[in-house]
């Protein structure tokens, strides 16, 4: 092995690949140009990838090659088989040739547990044509030792893991590394920043020198920097980040309101339609999550809950129904976003109850110990904001917009993929306005008009605008009074009763989904459902209707100034079903007219006398 080329501050020297494009070059790529093992181009062919994307196009060649790639490029642009098609071809390459060893050939280490879920789905759609000769384990999940060595006891190929679990496997001898030839880090800003540090420092202790490492991120910072060199040898540096500037199709809104006014324009968006699609909306905590359902309920909307309290296989299984369209509405609680030290931290509603019991049992007495609040467990390893594969997104609401523009970046992130157009909308609280309404307050909102000046200059550098987006508020004032009934009902009493009660509902979901999923493997009918209602301590049946005289005269478009707004991706069908099939019953009346009694329509056959 040749010896790392050093700079002059002794520091391994990177080069940068060149990403431009040969105006003489017209053909279009393709798959097939880069010589892969034709089980993986019909695997490729199976999930209808039309071409190779620039990352794909730009990383595939190098990683095959054998040379260290870091690679940064945009959510949604293919990382996952840029790194995974060169791995799959090498270890099919050495097993045709015989030149393999029994044992681990790739690792793969992700900072989530639901991006090691879909990362370990990826392998087996490109591996579906050699799954004899591709073996994959996926280590991300807390099962007992007994569990994980009967998985790597038939020697797998790949490993799909978290860095925590994959050190653990490694120390108590499941896990062999000595036959090692490849480790790619996905998320890799990601994965130093969720605080495996200490574990990533002991995985490049075990790992055989010289092996190739791929390491792919989204962003390109400090992090990336540390791991290069930690694990790369004169990496060849990938940055595709901005290349789709001129053609993205990404919208961003903002709109300064108060406190409450979230909740009622939220309620007149959704309720309304105004926005057509499937739709992320983001919050700040746990507790803010269920709030928002339980203000949902009162209207009759349906909508899923996404946070680290609730078990990985419901969570998995939320995202896998959203995918398939099962919901249209997932809230998602982003309590593990990464904050640099120099801002201010976001902290939850359970940690802001408990400083405030603390400092007013300190003015009771000093001595007198605080009283512990008991805390449902939270999963270090869970993140919503970056890798997870969200489908066909049409919007993405910042109900509680992030203390950071890095965190707004990966966010917005999770719509317009793969050139589909998408739209993202936050809420920002002005500064006068904070604190005016203490029910719906939460204190990271206090700095948000400086979070969006980082968050608009950031933008700016980009290409990209954000504009405000003008509700027309003479017009939407006629829901407030639904807005105040519902919110009166949905109190902290209810919020934390529904917490507990969907805790314990999805417990037994999970324990179900893990059950069933282990004896039906290919099953992928819809088994439970993650939307059910929950039920505020006080529900009003006359709120889930709208009526007549609260729209404009106009239409509900005139409820917003300017004439945007929603993303359809799907097309609407009045009077039909979910198949596109009308609901018109036997007998009934063009206009709708009375349904026709079913016995009256039964037709039998008198008996025959003898």
């Amino acid at each position: 092995m040749g010896k790392r080329k050093l700079d002059e501050n002794d520091a391994p020297s990177v080069e940068v690949a060149d990403t431009k494009a040969n105006p003489s070059e017209t053909k279009e790529p393709t798959f097939a140009d880069f010589d892969l093992d034709p089980r993986l181009l019909q695997a490729v062919a199976s999930q209808r990838f039309k071409a190779p994307t620039p990352i794909q196009q730009k990383a595939i060649p190098l990683a095959l090659d054998g040379k260290d790639v870091i690679a940064r490029a945009r959510t949604g642009s293919g990382k996952t088989a840029a790194y995974l098609l060169p791995v799959l071809q090498s270890i099919l390459k050495k097993k045709s040739q015989k030149a393999a060893l029994p044992g681990l050939a790739a690792l793969i280490l992700v900072p989530t547990r639901e991006l090691a879920q879909q990362v370990t789905k990826v392998i087996e759609s490109l591996a579906a044509y050699c799954t004899k000769e591709i073996q994959v384990v996926k280590l991300s999940d807390n099962v007992p030792d007994q569990v994980s060595k009967a998985l790597l006891s038939n020697a797998p190929d790949i490993v799909v893991a978290t860095p925590a679990r994959a050190l653990h496997n490694i120390k108590n001898a499941s896990l062999s590394v000595e036959q090692l030839t490849h480790l790619v880090l996905d998320e890799a800003d990601l994965v130093l920043s969720y605080g495996y540090d200490d574990d990533l420092q002991s995985i490049a202790g075990t790992i055989p020198k010289g092996i190739q490492t791929i390491l792919m991120s989204a962003t390109l910072t400090a992090e990336v920097d540390t791991l290069k060199g930690i694990f790369c040898r004169n990496p060849t540096l990938l940055d595709l980040g901005d290349e789709d500037t001129a053609t993205n199709t990404l919208t961003q809104f903002v709109v300064k309101c108060a406190e409450d006014e979230k909740f009622l324009l939220t309620y007149v968006t959704y309720k309304l339609q105004l926005f057509k699609g499937k739709s992320i909306i983001f919050v700040q905590s746990v507790d803010r999550s269920y709030r928002l359902k339980l203000f949902f309920e009162q209207f009759g909307i349906r909508s899923c809950i996404l946070n680290s309290e609730l078990p990985v296989n419901s969570r998995l299984h939320v995202v896998s129904e959203f995918n398939r369209n099962v919901y249209d509405i997932i809230i998602a609680s982003d309590e593990n976003e990464v904050i640099p030290d120099e801002e201010s931290p976001r902290d939850g509603d359970d940690e802001q109850a408990e400083e405030g019991d603390g400092a007013a049992k300190s003015k009771k007495g000093e001595n007198a110990p605080p009283k512990k609040k008991r805390k449902a467990s939270k999963d270090k390893e869970y993140g919503v904001s970056r890798g997870i594969d969200f489908r066909n997104v049409s919007c993405v609401i910042n109900f509680d917009l992030p203390t950071t523009a890095k965190s707004y970046e990966h966010r917005i992130g999770r719509t317009a993929r793969a050139s589909q157009n998408g739209m993202a909308l936050s809420f920002v609280i002005p500064k006068d306005q904070y604190r005016k309404h203490m029910p719906t307050s939460v204190e990271s909102a206090e700095h948000d008009e400086k979070v969006l000046a980082k968050i608009t200059k950031q933008q700016a550098k980009k290409g990209r605008e954000v504009k405000p987006y003008a509700f027309d508020m003479k017009q939407v004032n006629s829901f407030r009074y639904r807005m105040n009934d519902a919110l009166r009902a949905v109190t902290t009493v209810a919020v934390r009763e529904a917490r507990v009660r969907e805790l314990r509902q999805e417990l037994a979901k999970s324990e179900k989904l893990k059950r069933h999923f282990e004896e039906n493997p290919q099953e992928l009918s819809h088994l439970v459902r993650h939307d059910t209602e929950l039920r505020a301590a006080r529900t009003q049946a006359h709120l889930k209707h709208v009526p007549d005289y609260l729209l404009p005269a106009e239409g509900k478009k005139a409820l917003t100034a300017n004439d945007v707004g929603f993303v359809p991706f799907r097309k609407d069908r009045e009077g039909k079903g979910r198949r596109g099939r009308s609901f018109k019953g036997r007998g009934s009346k063009a206009g709708g007219g009375r349904k026709s009694n079913p016995l009256k329509t039964l037709r039998g056959r008198p008996r025959s006398k003898k």
